[in-house]
């Protein structure tokens, strides 16, 4: 990059840096582009997390939400008809056989999850699966050019869409496009084994802003823009690439506390918990809830969990561990092996420890919806989160929020879980050493009440600090008053 383009991209940034809140009133609405639209009809469940905090944006500022139907198009992809409920419009894509086989199956999620989790061995990388991921990112960005007005504001997220602003910016669009990434970001070398990474990262810059879950990510793309694309750091952690001013941010996602609390008090009424409460009658019981994912270590943590019956006689009898792991793209071979693997070790384990009248370890691979998991979460003994690698993971969050106050669990958390950054007051593990697992699990089932209290109300202030609403308004904030 030439001294020229370097002083006017620093000129540009100290422009921007006088914008100020008010200007918040100038920007038109939110336009929210995801993989996936979570239903907004009465009576129709949504999920937690990233549902949650964009519906509440929306009802409050009124929009538009663009993503797949989860429908496979018979024909060509193709959009349906416009829906709207209240101040929400709902533009959805039905996915042509070849689109979803190529974007979601292919690329998005058999190269890039993999290799943003750490896992490059696994990822498996076609022309053909690129070229069509580059094309569902154009057919998103051709349904948001349509309904864009001069002042709406673009807020996308995850690792489907790199390719988004890229496309609208092609298409002549000059709104403020944000996109945040709920996974983690690799290393430079990590990210570099993905044949197109020059590319993405092209793609990526042409955002205006980037979010990330944790610091480590942030400073992970940094390094790759600094070292593989002639980047330039300018005051304020603002990134010049690829021609372009690009901000970054570190906006850690939270929880709803209060309503998470809420709904584990009314376990009473809840008939699956009370079964499970008669099951376990006294016993202590520990709760782990995961899509069936490598990234998320349950192979592992079956290991770390049969270890610790090894070494702690006196607690077999006394202690279940519960396994909820729903099926998760189980269209993808990868995924059926990890199913088959962990039937396998879940009947051994069994078959090794289990008495007549008690089975160690129940696995289950079946949903259950939230307002029956957030009781099992209040009354499980222990919270054992230990995938491999994770942008956040809000299960230990509602885990925590969902506990007592006044006689809590403990939470087991993988250190490289992207939540292990704020609660720093669980039990820090390496997934992959099932010892200190086994061990963190014995300390967790003999934690005296008020060590108990005390790390919990102080994961409970975190949680607070940094709710669900805070991480949208920061990230929307920021987004509106950077040009």
């Amino acid at each position: 990059m030439d001294e020229t383009m370097f002083g006017r991209a620093l000129s540009e940034l100290r422009g921007s840096a006088t914008v100020s809140t008010a200007s918040q009133a100038d920007v038109g609405r939110l336009i929210v582009v995801s993989n996936r639209v979570a239903p907004i009809e009465e009576g129709q469940p949504t999920a937690g997390g990233l549902a949650a905090g964009v519906l509440d944006a929306l009802h409050e500022k009124g929009g538009l939400w663009v993503g797949w139907s989860g429908e496979i198009s018979p024909g060509e992809s193709s959009l349906q008809a416009e829906r709207q409920k209240g101040r929400i419009r709902l533009q959805m894509l039905d996915l042509a056989q070849a689109d979803y086989d190529e974007f979601y199956r292919g690329f998005a999620n058999s190269a890039l999850w993999p290799v943003l989790h750490y896992r490059s061995a696994l990822a498996r990388f076609s022309r053909r699966d690129y070229a069509g991921y580059r094309r569902v990112n154009a057919l998103f960005a051709a349904a948001v050019a349509a309904k864009l007005a001069p002042d709406d504001v673009v807020w996308a997220h995850d690792y489907h869409l790199l390719g988004l602003a890229a496309e609208l910016r092609q298409a002549g669009v000059a709104n403020r496009l944000g996109i945040f990434l709920h996974t983690p970001f690799p290393a430079a070398a990590v990210f570099m084994t993905i044949p197109v990474h020059a590319d993405l990262a092209r793609s990526l810059c042409q955002y205006d802003l980037i979010g990330f879950q944790t610091e480590a990510d942030r400073r992970a793309f940094e390094d790759y823009v600094l070292r593989e694309a002639d980047g330039h750091l300018l005051p304020g952690r603002a990134l010049v690439a690829f021609g372009r001013v690009v901000r970054t941010g570190v906006y850690p996602i939270g929880v709803q506390t209060d309503d998470i609390r809420r709904q584990a008090e009314a376990g009473p009424d809840c008939a699956q918990t009370t079964r499970l409460h008669t099951s376990i009658g006294d016993g202590k019981l520990i709760i782990s809830v995961d899509r069936l994912d490598y990234s998320k270590g349950l192979a592992e943590r079956f290991l770390a969990y049969e270890r610790f019956l090894e070494q702690n006689e006196r607690q077999r009898g006394a202690v279940t561990f519960l396994q909820i792991a729903p099926p998760s793209r189980s269209d993808v071979e990868t995924y059926r092996e990890i199913r088959a693997e962990l039937e396998g070790e879940a009947g051994r384990i069994n078959g090794r420890f289990a008495e007549l009248d008690w089975t160690p370890l129940r696995y289950l691979n079946k949903g259950f919806a939230r307002q029956m998991l957030m009781p099992m979460y209040a009354r499980a003994d222990v919270g054992l989160v230990t995938p491999m690698r994770d942008g956040m993971n809000l299960v230990a969050k509602e885990y925590v929020a969902a506990q007592d106050p006044i006689d809590p669990g403990v939470l087991v958390l993988s250190q490289f879980a992207g939540a292990a950054c704020e609660l720093k007051a669980a039990l820090l593990v390496n997934p992959h050493d099932p010892d200190e697992i086994a061990e963190a699990l014995e300390t967790a089932l003999s934690m005296p009440l008020a060590e108990r209290r005390e790390r919990h109300a102080e994961m409970m202030s975190v949680l607070r600090r940094n709710s669900l609403s805070a991480w949208r308004d920061r990230f929307l904030g920021d987004l509106a008053t950077r040009r």
